[in-house]
C-alpha cells in the first residue's frame, strides 16, 4: 500500500539502528535498518515488558514512490505506531 506522506516523514525522522521510546502508553525497543542503498527499510519494535510487536518493510520505488508492507499485521497498526512513536532523548 502507498502510505500517507505524514507516515513517510515520521518514519524517516526515526533514528537508524536500535533505540527505545514510547508509543501510546507503552515502551518499545525499536530497530530501524536501511538496506539496498536506501531503497529498502525495515522496522521491528518489541514492547518492553509486554507482548506487542510491530514489523514492517518500506520500499522506495521510482515509479510508485513509497510502498508499505506490514508483516502479518494491519497497515493501520503500523501507521498509528510510527505516527505516535517518540524516541527517548
Amino acid at each position: 500500500m502507498t502510505p500517507p506522506d505524514a507516515f513517510v516523514s515520521a518514519f524517516f525522522a526515526l533514528p537508524k539502528g536500535s533505540f527505545t521510546g514510547i508509543s501510546g502508553d507503552r515502551r518499545y525497543v525499536v530497530v530501524r535498518q536501511q538496506m539496498a542503498e536506501g531503497k529498502s527499510h525495515k522496522l521491528v519494535a518489541h514492547e518492553l515488558g509486554g507482548t506487542d510487536y510491530i514489523s514492517m518493510n518500506l520500499y522506495q520505488t521510482r515509479l510508485s514512490g513509497a510502498l508499505l508492507r506490514p508483516c502479518e499485521m494491519a497497515a493501520c497498526k503500523v501507521i498509528a505506531f510510527v505516527l505516535d512513536f517518540e524516541p527517548d532523548a
